[in-house]
């Protein structure tokens, strides 16, 4: 490994206030690894298509192994810091590694090519604006969690790294950590972890942190108790089904045949509490259609202004690379508009909507504004990037921004969670399920609980 990356001196950590770069996650990383050389390592375990290290931060000698997959999504930077967390409460709390038999394999981060280019937010000021200005994400095909030709054909170099460790470790425990920019937690599973739903409540409650009981991404999905939903089992979808449902071929389900039991866990940065509404919605017929018509008019909008932009996008430098989440999110709008509307008609290929309360319809707002204020924000990033803007493109997209962004503050109420909090409800999360995942697996070790049920003596750690 390059360990000339990470020689900077770290003294005493003051509390996480900020999200953490990629280069400080590997300096941290290091010093943990420095204090306890004998309880934890860190190696490279591959490179991504940038030429940046994918490190792996093992804590522990257990002979069963869980892996936390950080930075899946470039603009969810919580994990790294969750990960870190992570590594320190294990090295604190035996009953966590040597006393379960386990070793805790921590990636850093899945895609730091894409962490980077999100940079430009990370530090703050912490407003939606400045984060939608600066998000990045890349394209379908350039996310490294996605497997749309199948595992044997993985292309991208971060991918085929992380279905190599999956292979390596088989590992009982996988939990990848993703972030929400606006809503509310939730947690999806390859495999049911009977008592995770009242868990997940207690630490949400506690932190004060909103659960999403419906969000865009579950609408299809089986539910496993209040903000908990089952994965369905993979299948070969087009681009719109991975946007908008993710039950695609993906790295979640490859280490199956292994028995792993895999948890997303989702921490959200703005939170909103009508995401938790479960009461019916006074008009839902009229929500959807107000929903629809205003994706629909937001489409339009965004695609004029890339019709103005896209002459001068010659001398933006690496405008493929922002163009193309800018495509796939403008090429499933339509799709999605249809889908959402009562009264596009029976003819409509759609599937049925499930029925909806006012979370799900919550969601279903978020969703579509979500889409319009990322495809904006990269749209404004290319006129950035060319260093013209012969049609004042700039104006316009900076004042749908503030709009869409006060819609979201005004309208729906959403409200920063400071990254401390996500950290700690993020961490929490993981270790309930981690406990949970480990007194269902055959080889647990002598005192374990009936499934669902630890002794009374794991739950201060995992709580």
């Amino acid at each position: 490994m390059n360990r000339w990356l990470f020689t900077a001196e770290v003294k005493t950590l003051p509390p996480l206030l900020r999200y953490l770069s990629v280069d400080e996650l590997g300096v941290r990383a290091a010093a943990l690894v420095d204090r306890r050389p004998r309880d934890a390592r860190l190696r490279q375990v591959g490179t991504s298509r940038a030429g940046l290290p994918l490190l792996l931060l093992s804590v522990g000698h257990g002979s069963r192994q869980a892996l936390i997959v950080a930075g899946p999504h470039a603009n969810e930077p919580v994990g790294g810091a969750t990960a870190l967390r992570l590594a320190e409460r294990v090295l604190a709390d035996p009953r966590l590694c040597d006393g379960a038999d386990v070793t805790w394999n921590l990636l850093l981060c899945l895609d730091p090519d894409g962490a980077r280019r999100n940079e430009g937010w990370l530090s703050g000021p912490y407003t939606l604006g400045h984060y939608f200005r600066h998000f990045f994400r890349p394209g379908f095909l350039e996310q490294p969690e996605w497997l749309p030709d199948g595992a044997a054909s993985a292309a991208l170099p971060e991918t085929r790294a992380l279905l190599a460790l999956q292979d390596e470790l088989r590992p009982f425990f996988q939990c990848s950590l993703h972030g929400v920019d606006v809503g509310g937690g939730f947690v999806e599973l390859t495999r049911d972890l009977p008592g995770l739903a009242p868990r997940l409540a207690g630490i949400a409650g506690r932190l004060g942190i909103p659960l999403e009981l419906g969000p865009y991404d579950t609408l299809y999905w089986p539910s496993l108790g209040p903000a908990v939903y089952r994965i369905p089992p993979p299948r070969r979808g087009d681009l719109a089904a991975a946007i908008t449902e993710a039950a695609v071929e993906s790295t979640w389900f490859h280490p199956h045949p292994y028995g792993t039991v895999t948890a997303v866990v989702e921490a959200p940065m703005w939170g909103v509490a009508a995401v938790g509404d479960s009461s019916a919605p006074a008009d839902t017929d009229g929500a959807l259609r107000a929903v629809s018509r205003t994706l629909r008019r937001d489409t339009a909008l965004l695609k004029a202004l890339l019709a103005r932009i896209r002459p001068s996008l010659d001398t933006a430098p690496d405008a493929d690379r922002l163009l193309a989440p800018v495509d796939d999110y403008l090429l499933v709008c339509p799709g999605l508009a249809d889908s959402w509307d009562p009264d596009t008609g029976p003819d409509t290929d759609a599937r049925p909507l499930p029925p909806l309360d006012t979370a799900r319809l919550t969601a279903l707002r978020i969703s579509g504004r979500r889409i319009a204020l990322r495809t904006a924000g990269l749209l404004r990033q290319l006129v950035t990037a060319a260093g013209q803007d012969p049609s004042g493109a700039a104006a316009d997209l900076d004042r749908l921004i503030d709009e869409w962004c006060a819609d979201y503050h005004d309208g729906h109420g959403a409200r920063w969670i400071p990254v401390a909090r996500q950290v700690e409800y993020h961490a929490r999360v993981v270790l309930a399920a981690f406990d949970l995942a480990r007194h269902r697996e055959p080889g647990a070790p002598p005192g374990a609980g009936p499934l669902g049920t630890p002794p009374k003596r794991a739950e201060v750690p995992f709580e």
